[in-house]
């Protein structure tokens, strides 16, 4: 298959997709828009004064590697969060978003060829668009595992047939996921890896909610694989500034793994990368060195899951999510769809949800985003409140 028909064969993106759905189609009142996932917290204060004092920056060439006062703030970052001690010369990359990351890491590390045939890459459905393309540009075939209520909304990577197993070069696992806010737990990330051994594949671990929780911090992949004695890299890690710091037009991430991977991500970086400019670089190492607005931060979202709890207790299938700031909920059996129950919350009630099925592909199981919309929980209170009860409504309502 040539590179231009591999990427034929993707579906529409969800939003040109969504904004397809509903053209033609007067709101019916004041909008609400929860479909996209882009923060609005505050911003951390004293990010514009950085940004000012090294804005000189911008007239030269970044390092493509990332400044070492940058790499050594997200190192410590790791130790803090993880207890995992990290190299920043040889275990550490900063990205130009973590999306450059994801996508990247598929073509630098996913090999031609596994067990005589095309490679697989494992994929939670429903999932981030990203990994899909990913395994497409590298000329693997995409193996869509369903992550349903069922399987506690996380993939059960471990019933897949050992043929497909064997052929795996890669793993991509989203926690907290997206869209369902489900938190892979020390047990899931020990089983997960364990057959990694097995089957010799790598772990890509989005971990780019992981600051976004209710309960208790989510452990990381890194993290239980340093407890089960595995290389670093077994596993690439992906962080954010987006969801964690409410950046999300900085594009300030950053992965981690093991020195031999890392090599291969740098060189591919060389020629295809986009490094992060200077000022951004001053920024992003300041951030990361800060925890203070990310508690405030989180401190809001617990506020926006009681307030989600009240309003939606007693939903049949609803769900609380333990991360993240997602709400997966499923449609009424009347509504059928998710696509039905998105124009009829924009039709009569002016809120713009996500139907789950952009979310998700078709699967020998069925889709599992079908019959689901996904609600971003990113404005504020009261706009948040006015847009939940609306959907709680049509819900009841049918």
């Amino acid at each position: 298959m040539t590179f231009p028909e591999r990427f034929s064969n993707l579906p529409e993106y969800a939003f040109p997709r969504l904004r397809r759905l509903l053209t033609g189609i007067d709101p019916g009142a004041e909008p609400v828009d929860m479909t996209i996932g882009e923060p609005r917290h505050p911003m951390p204060a004293f990010l514009p004064e950085i940004l000012a004092t090294h804005h000189a920056g911008f007239a030269k060439y970044p390092p493509n590697d990332g400044m070492p006062a940058l790499r050594q703030a997200i190192a410590a970052w790791i130790e803090r969060r993880y207890g995992v001690v990290t190299d920043p010369e040889t275990e550490v990359l900063p990205l130009n978003g973590t999306r450059e990351g994801l996508f990247n890491a598929g073509l630098a590390l996913c090999p031609e060829r596994k067990s005589g045939a095309a490679p697989v890459v494992l994929v939670p459905n429903p999932f981030y668009q990203v990994y899909a393309v990913a395994a497409a540009a590298a000329g693997a075939e995409p193996e869509f595992v369903n992550a349903t209520e069922e399987s506690g909304f996380l993939p059960d990577f471990s019933a897949l047939p050992e043929d497909i197993l064997d052929r795996t070069a890669v793993a991509y696992i989203c926690s907290p996921s997206n869209p369902q806010g489900a938190v892979a737990s020390a047990a899931y990330w020990h089983r997960l890896l364990t057959l990694a051994e097995k089957h010799d594949f790598l772990v890509f671990a989005d971990e780019c909610y992981s600051e976004i929780w209710r309960e208790a911090p989510p452990p990381g992949a890194w993290q239980i694989a340093q407890a089960m004695g595995l290389s670093k890299s077994r596993v690439v890690i992906f962080h954010s500034l987006s969801k964690r710091s409410n950046l999300p037009g900085l594009r300030a991430g950053f992965c981690a793994t093991g020195a031999q991977n890392m090599a291969r991500l740098k060189q591919l970086r060389n020629y295809a990368g986009a490094p992060l400019p200077l000022p951004i670089q001053h920024a992003a190492a300041a951030v990361w060195a800060d925890e203070a607005h990310v508690e405030a931060s989180r401190a809001l979202y617990h506020e926006k899951y009681a307030l989600a709890d009240e309003i939606m207790s007693g939903l049949a299938g609803y769900h609380s999510p333990a991360g993240g700031f997602f709400l997966w909920l499923p449609v009424s059996a009347s509504l059928q769809t998710g696509e039905n129950a998105t124009m009829r919350l924009w039709a009569e009630t002016g809120v713009k949800v996500l139907p789950g099925a952009y979310l998700s592909r078709d699967t020998a199981e069925g889709n599992p985003g079908e019959a689901y919309i996904r609600l971003a929980m990113v404005a504020d209170k009261d706009e948040m409140a006015r847009g939940l009860r609306a959907v709680r409504a049509l819900l009841d309502k049918g």
